[in-house]
C-alpha cells in the first residue's frame, strides 16, 4: 500500500507549495497558542478551586498536579511539532533511497 506524504512532510520544491506550507505553519503556531490559552485559563480554574477546597476542609490532596502534568506533556509535544520539526529534505530522501537499494 503506497503512503502518501503530507506537504509539510518534505521541503517544498515550488513558490505554491512553499507558501501553503507557510500558511500550514503560521495555522499550527496559532493553534498553539490557543492551546497554550486553555491550558493556563483551566489550570489555573483548577487549582484555585483545589486551593478553596483546601482551605475550607483542611485537605491538601494536590489533585489539579494529574491534569496539569498530564496536559502540560501534551502541550510540549504540541510545541515540539509546531517549533522543532522539520520537514524531511531532498537529501535525506536520497540517502533513504540508496541505503533501501543496498540492503541484503
Amino acid at each position: 500500500m503506497a503512503e502518501t506524504r503530507s506537504v509539510d512532510d518534505v521541503v517544498a520544491s515550488s513558490p505554491e507549495v512553499l507558501r501553503e506550507q507557510a500558511l500550514r505553519s503560521l495555522k499550527k503556531r496559532r493553534d498553539f497558542h490557543a492551546h497554550v490559552f486553555a491550558f493556563l485559563a483551566v489550570n489555573i480554574v483548577l487549582w484555585g478551586v483545589w486551593a478553596i477546597i483546601g482551605v475550607t476542609t483542611n485537605s491538601w490532596n494536590p489533585w489539579p498536579l494529574w491534569v496539569t502534568l498530564l496536559w502540560g506533556l501534551g502541550l510540549v509535544f504540541n510545541a515540539w511539532d509546531v517549533y522543532f520539526r522539520r520537514p524531511i529534505t531532498e537529501e535525506e530522501i536520497g540517502r533513504e533511497m540508496h541505503r533501501l537499494e543496498h540492503r541484503s
